[in-house]
């Protein structure tokens, strides 16, 4: 019995021992294989003319070519777009805004009133178009709103000169009085809240 447990044990480190040999020789193999491919792709970088594809620096079964690029820049190009990004607007688009009005819950449609302080630039530009132009223009252009240039009566097509991103009225200048007189009206307006909430409470 003693014998037999010794050939055992004997048995049993005899085949670590090639186990572990295998492994080693497993790891040479791929050792040699990896620095193979190390000189294969420095001889393609090096010689532009080789004709011998550079391979994968992996330790896979199945080796695979790669395209090698010289690119010298290590940089990454942005791509830059100039110029606006908005789609362009029609001639006379806000004409499409005619007729369409806010309303209440109930239904009940809000009027819009006109101070007569904008000029429509151009013929068939009804106020509530003119008020609305410049409602949007004020919400959705991301450039100052300034008014359509001064006519050029002297020519007979004006409409070329229309700027679609600019509401329909005439440029307007606005003073220092203007200034005050709104300040003016925001201070009163503000008093009677005041005074209404005061009432309320």
């Amino acid at each position: 019995m003693p014998r037999l447990k010794k050939r055992s044990l004997e048995t049993k480190a005899r085949i670590s021992r090639m186990k572990r040999a295998e492994k080693r020789r497993e790891q040479i193999l791929i050792l040699k294989t990896q620095a193979e491919e190390m000189e294969i792709l420095c001889r393609g970088i090096r010689s532009e003319g080789a004709l011998v594809p550079p391979i994968r620096q992996t330790a896979s079964i199945f080796k695979q070519p790669v395209t090698v690029h010289k690119n010298q820049e290590g940089k990454v190009k942005a791509d830059f777009k100039h110029g606006r990004q908005e789609k362009p607007r029609q001639v006379f688009w806000e004409k499409r805004l005619e007729g369409i009005r806010a309303s209440e819950k109930d239904g009940y449609e809000l009027g819009t009133r006109w101070t007569g302080l904008l000029r429509p630039a151009g013929p068939h530009v009804s106020d509530d178009t003119l008020l609305q132009s410049v409602a949007t223009a004020l919400h959705v252009c991301a450039m100052p709103v300034t008014g359509q240039p001064p006519m050029r009566s002297h020519y007979d097509k004006e409409i070329v000169y229309r700027i679609p991103d600019q509401p329909l009225v005439q440029e307007v200048s606005v003073t220092v009085e203007d200034i005050k007189s709104q300040e003016e009206r925001v201070i009163a307006a503000r008093k009677r809240l005041q005074e209404i909430m005061v009432k309320i409470k």
